[in-house]
């Protein structure tokens, strides 16, 4: 990390060029990812059984790499790896909690229509 001192500017210690570039730039670039491949498994291009498992993976991978690895570039890149993949796995749990919700909508409504039909034939 980056802090601006009287004297100049102070660098966190054990950090690399590219692992800054990385960290001011990880929570983009992991949503973008993340975007890319959720829009994959909601089309079907990628089965949503076969994202999750690939998601569940990279995740465990990313957290091993997390506590065991000491570059900063790495250590980046491990992160935005596992972010990204976790919000990918939130992709299909979205599709479907939105698709119950549809169901419960058409289900109320349905129940209204047939109510509205027999009052009107009482």
């Amino acid at each position: 990390m980056v802090f601006d001192s009287p004297q100049g500017v102070v660098i966190e210690h054990g950090t690399s060029r590219s692992g800054r570039w990385l960290r001011a730039r990880r929570t983009r670039i992991a949503l973008w990812i993340a975007v890319a491949e959720g829009l994959l498994v909601a089309i079907h291009v990628i089965p949503w059984t076969l994202g999750i498992l690939f998601a569940a993976l990279i995740v465990v991978l990313a957290l091993w790499v997390l506590r065991n690895i000491r570059s900063d570039t790495i250590h980046q890149l491990a992160w935005i790896a596992g972010v990204s993949q976790a919000l990918v796995a939130l992709v299909p749990i979205l599709v479907l909690v939105i698709g119950t919700l549809a169901l419960i909508a058409v289900a109320i409504l349905a129940l209204a229509a047939l109510a509205a039909l027999f009052a009107d034939r009482a």
